[in-house]
């Protein structure tokens, strides 16, 4: 997989599977746009890159607001000449039911999982457009096909996710764009060690968390970023509009997801 002469938006790029996404791109020649709100996170990232002999740089944004992001697209693509991928990777995690969560949560959830891939999409279409078509990789979810307790807001931003990749990718065959969504388990991440950690019993719930896969180990960040390069290479030419699990057989497994039950649990609202 060579990406010579491709320009790759990773967003969340700094952390975790965007982090490990970033890396991937890169080491496959690609100009990366590094996009995360942690400036700090976003300019170590971009410097390893280019450390490592890679083309990568830090574009700090809120891609939750269309005001940011409708200036973030421009910029990218007078620096490195146009945008060939999208991968819309940025997301948190919160907790609540329907009667527990806030509106003010409900629309930060929304905002920062769902919202941001739909602007990130529409003002990086028309750049793929002036390029003879491109690629967009959306992080989904195991969540995205299963729901657990006391994750409405998740669960539903995650569903959502899956719809807008679908609708896209039957919009913009004609422009030559694919759009795949990839559903991730229980991944090694910040994200993860973090939700953990709000535990009594951090290790427990992380061991929960691997217990669910079938390999009985945390995903690393780096196994869902391959999956992601390989969907926006020509390797996967034909490939649009569809849901590829990295879950480790968690979703075939009896007790499914179950683990991020315990999770939920084990944090509060």
């Amino acid at each position: 997989m060579d990406f010579t002469g491709k320009v790759v938006i990773v967003t969340g790029g700094a952390k975790g599977i965007g982090q490990a996404t970033s890396h991937g791109f890169a080491a496959r020649h690609a100009a990366v746009a590094v996009v995360d709100c942690d400036e700090k996170a976003g300019l170590d990232t971009a410097a390893a890159i280019r450390k490592a002999g890679g083309n990568a740089e830090f574009f700090a944004a809120d891609v939750s607001l269309s005001s940011k992001v409708a200036k973030l697209i421009p910029a990218i693509a007078a620096k490195f000449g146009g945008i060939d991928v999208l991968v819309a990777n940025a997301g948190i995690q919160r907790y609540g039911s329907a009667v527990s969560t806030s509106e003010e949560l409900w629309e930060e959830v929304m905002a920062v999982n769902l919202k941001s891939a739909y602007l990130m999409s529409h003002y990086s279409i028309p750049e793929m457009q002036k390029r003879g078509g491109g690629a967009i990789v959306i992080t989904g979810s195991v969540q995205s096909f299963g729901a657990v307790v006391n994750s409405v807001a998740y669960v539903v931003s995650k569903h959502g996710l899956l719809g807008l990749g679908r609708a896209m990718a039957l919009d913009h065959a004609k422009d030559n764009i694919r759009v795949n969504v990839v559903c991730p388990g229980s991944t090694d991440t910040p994200l993860v060690r973090g939700i953990a950690a709000l535990s009594d019993t951090p290790q427990r719930v992380l061991d929960a968390c691997a217990s669910a896969h079938a390999f009985h180990r945390l995903i690393r960040p780096e196994e869902v970023a391959n999956v992601i390069v390989f969907l926006a290479s020509n390797l996967a030419s034909y490939v649009t509009g569809e849901a590829v699990m990295v879950d480790g057989g968690m979703m075939i497994a009896c007790g499914g997801i179950s683990f991020q039950d315990s999770m939920s649990k084990e944090t509060k609202d």
